[in-house]
């Protein structure tokens, strides 16, 4: 069984033809259709290579848009994620994650839909929110605000019948575009929850639509390739005994759980695409897909076996990296499919919304816009390293902050003692199995990666401290 794409290609690409017409829409305020995927890593898509994925929906977006090669996110888990993409602030700045208390006010206030909004956007969120704001903030942030939460995926509906969660969220947007003002911009995010595990239920982890039930079904995933047991085996005790390895027993271990899971992860992606699909085919009937930039992005990577581990939270690659896919219909045919290898992070979203929109950003934000590498133009002095940080409050998921440039990845685990200290070298390396801390001839660069990760650290706050209300830790298996 494969999607069907046909319809989506005509879409595609009929609203970028007429973007190139003359006498197309105005552009100076572009509406934005944002989807956020839950747990998918950068590799997991048909057009990054995948050679069993079928996401024909991203794939066209790419090939109509650009996609970011280097696109990580700042702290791998769901919670201070989404925090960071919403408000543009690192994690050691907006304070949350699981176990803290709400994104405060003042954060909410300059979070990108909020500044959209008063700029005369009108905007949304259904599905996955992922987050707590202080009280009333929602408010400021969205017109219309529909969380929707798994544990279960299917929901109930009045006819009896059970639906998708992710369906439902593709339902509310189109209702969301069907009664959109003509005239006023609009931001909406389809935020799902798939393609995280329903960890709760031990049996089907991975529940998906119904629709692409019959994919894969006569496919033989092939083992993870960093599946090796010397991988995991050289992990220090705290990494081997982390969350990440007993989550690992309950999907992965054997070839039947490997093989059923494996299956169904990849039908709820597949399943995410073809909500996608729907929602922009929504979008040209309604005549606003030459005017809408479309962005695909995930929250956090996904081990999915590799180093015997599963989850994400700790510094390797499988963790950080992640898709973003941008398509703007009015770029011209010259700039669009292209590959961008530009480091990119879930902290430059927010700004990149708002220069697209022409709105200023905040100060505080500290990301940077994007805009500009997707329309082509050169840009000077962008990035060439940044600072990593996972501060949850979990006696499983060990804390640490690093920092990754071209070259290398530095990570500290700062609350072990003493503090266990990584060091790969991504270009002799980089499936980053050597750890060059011992290294004699890789002394200067752990001195000076060093040093800089406690700039970039500083620069954010200084080293992290317990708060003076110790924050509890979340054992709710389904929430993180």
């Amino acid at each position: 069984m494969r999607i069907a794409g046909c319809l989506l290609l005509t879409i595609i690409t009929s609203a970028a033809t007429a973007a190139e017409t003359p006498g197309s829409p105005e552009t100076a305020r572009p509406n934005f259709l944002f989807f956020l995927a839950d747990d998918q890593r950068h590799d997991s898509l048909g057009c990054a290579g995948h050679p069993i994925l079928q996401t024909p929906t991203l794939d066209r977006l790419a090939q109509k848009g650009v996609r970011f090669t280097n696109m990580f996110v700042t702290t791998p888990i769901c919670a201070a994620s989404r925090a960071t993409i919403l408000t543009g602030l690192y994690e050691r700045t907006h304070g949350f994650t699981f176990g803290t208390p709400p994104i405060s006010a003042g954060h909410c206030q300059t979070s990108y839909p909020a500044v959209l909004k008063r700029a005369g956007y009108r905007t949304a969120l259904f599905g996955k929110f992922g987050v707590a704001t202080a009280r009333g903030q929602t408010e400021i942030m969205f017109d219309e605000f529909k969380p929707l939460n798994r544990s279960p995926y299917f929901k109930k509906q009045p006819d009896g019948s059970e639906r998708h969660i992710d369906e439902i969220a593709g339902d509310l947007a189109i209702e969301f575009l069907r009664n959109q003002p003509a005239g006023q911009p609009f931001c909406v995010s389809v935020s799902f929850n798939s393609p995280h595990a329903e960890d709760a239920d031990k049996e089907n982890h991975y529940p998906h639509p119904p629709e692409v039930a019959g994919l894969y079904q006569d496919v033989t995933i092939p083992p993870p390739r960093l599946s090796d047991p010397a991988i995991f085996e050289s992990q220090p005790a705290f990494l081997r005994t982390s969350l990440n390895r007993e989550r690992y027993f309950w999907r992965w271990d054997t070839r039947e759980k490997y093989q059923k899971n494996m299956k169904d992860y990849y039908r709820m992606i597949s399943g995410i695409d073809r909500i996608m699909g729907r929602v922009i085919a929504e979008l040209d009937s309604l005549g606003l897909a030459n005017n809408t930039v479309i962005i695909f992005a995930a929250d956090n990577g996904y081990y999915m076996g590799n180093r015997g581990f599963a989850g994400k939270w700790s510094h390797y690659e499988e963790s950080l990296r992640v898709p973003l896919i941008v398509y703007d219909p009015r770029l011209p045919a010259d700039r669009r499919n292209r590959l961008i290898d530009a480091t990119a992070l879930n902290l430059d979203i927010a700004p990149t919304l708002a220069d697209l929109a022409g709105v200023p950003a905040p100060a505080v934000w500290q990301g940077r816009s994007l805009a500009a590498l997707v329309r082509g133009e050169p840009v000077s002095g962008w990035r060439t390293d940044f600072f990593g940080e996972h501060l949850f409050n979990h006696p499983q998921i060990p804390k640490w902050e690093g920092v990754r440039d071209p070259r290398y990845i530095y990570a500290r685990y700062f609350e072990q003692t003493p503090p266990f200290e990584f060091l790969h070298d991504l270009e002799q390396d980089p499936d980053e199995l050597k750890n060059l801390v011992a290294d004699p001839a890789a002394c200067a660069v752990l001195t000076r990666l060093r040093k800089r990760c406690d700039e970039l650290r500083d620069s954010l706050g200084g080293p992290w401290s317990a708060p003076s209300s110790p924050r509890q830790p979340s054992r709710e298996p389904s929430r993180d």
